[in-house]
């Protein structure tokens, strides 16, 4: 099942820089990780924002849920989760 998860980080100012660069680069390997697994499909920057918006295929709700969970910078961000589905009038024979 395809989900676009819209994801914007919003690290304490008080947080050291020490922490909050060990909370990314943790969830930069994870990150990675989910990709080659396929699991994580594609990964955008908003540009002009600590934000980013991703294509997940995962076997439903509650996969994409403990997903996330998982995430370091998770406790730090605001998520929006949409359901996707193919379009009849797709030229595309895959889920690119």
């Amino acid at each position: 099942m395809l989900f676009k998860v819209s994801m914007t980080v919003r690290l304490p100012h008080t947080m050291p820089a020490a922490e909050a660069d060990r909370l990314k680069a943790t969830e930069r390997a994870i990150a990675q990780e989910l990709q080659r697994s396929g699991k994580w499909r594609h990964l955008w920057r908003v540009a002009g924002r600590y934000a980013n918006v991703s294509i997940f295929d995962v076997a439903g709700n509650a996969e994409l849920h403990d997903l996330l969970l998982t995430l370091p910078l998770f406790p730090y961000m605001d998520i929006e989760v949409e359901a996707l589905c193919r379009h009849p009038s797709s030229i595309h024979d895959d889920d690119r």
